[in-house]
């Protein structure tokens, strides 16, 4: 069994900065890729980042130079760090781990204020 359990989000006003960070426990044998998604109301889930075990990380347009995302192998811990947020940009985020199949966290609020 894998467990996935996030931390951080909040409230923030517009221009400001958040970090995520996401830890996965268990059976981690084979573990690969791990990032976020996250989903607005009304609205479906998207990816907002994704980074593999070597390190190569992958972004949408729309976050590509205000958001971060980066991993520590040892502690099976990854972290979003988001600048410049912007209203849009309110949602739940979800880590998610991929070890044999798709782990998610509970998901984190994140709220921006304009």
């Amino acid at each position: 069994q894998v467990q996935v359990v996030e931390s951080g989000g909040g409230s923030v006003q517009a221009g400001g900065s958040l970090r995520l960070s996401c830890t996965a426990s268990g059976s981690l044998s084979g573990i690969g890729a791990m990032g976020w998604y996250r989903q607005a109301p009304g609205k479906r889930r998207e990816l907002v980042a994704g980074i593999s075990t070597g390190g190569s990380a992958s972004y949408p347009d729309f976050v590509k130079g205000r958001f971060t995302i980066s991993r520590d192998n040892a502690k099976n811990t990854v972290y979003l760090q988001m600048n410049m947020l912007k209203p849009d940009d309110t949602a739940i985020y979800y880590c998610y781990c991929d070890v044999r199949t798709r782990y998610w966290g509970q998901g984190s609020q994140v709220t921006v204020s304009s």
